[in-house]
């Protein structure tokens, strides 16, 4: 029996699962003025999974990759989450919001 499929399933499984507190803490620590982090290690694993032999590996860099790829958007859609009221806004960056909450 082959487990490659069902390993790369389970793994992808988590590394979107934690992608997506990650997009919420993100957000309201830092914002999204520092998106391009985010851009380079999605690049910094889309790269690498170019050159990896090994199927599981190059493809949980890929999945990695991506996942921060797709994060770059979640950021900003989640800063528009904040702003109608469904996730709390960091009080700290008020100023960053173009809407604000009266609270």
């Amino acid at each position: 029996m082959y487990f490659t499929g069902i390993i790369i399933a389970v793994c992808t499984f988590l590394i979107i699962g934690m992608c997506h507190p990650l997009v919420i803490w993100w957000e309201y620590y830092s914002g999204t003025r520092y998106w391009w982090v985010w851009l380079i290690i999605g690049l910094a694993c889309i790269v690498p999974a170019l050159f990896v032999e090994n199927v599981i590996v190059s493809s949980l860099l890929g999945v990695t990759g991506a996942s921060f790829l797709w994060g770059i958007g979640e950021l900003f859609s989640q800063k528009k989450r904040v702003e109608k009221g469904w996730f709390p806004m960091n009080p700290k960056r008020k100023d960053e919001y173009t809407s604000l909450r009266s609270e």
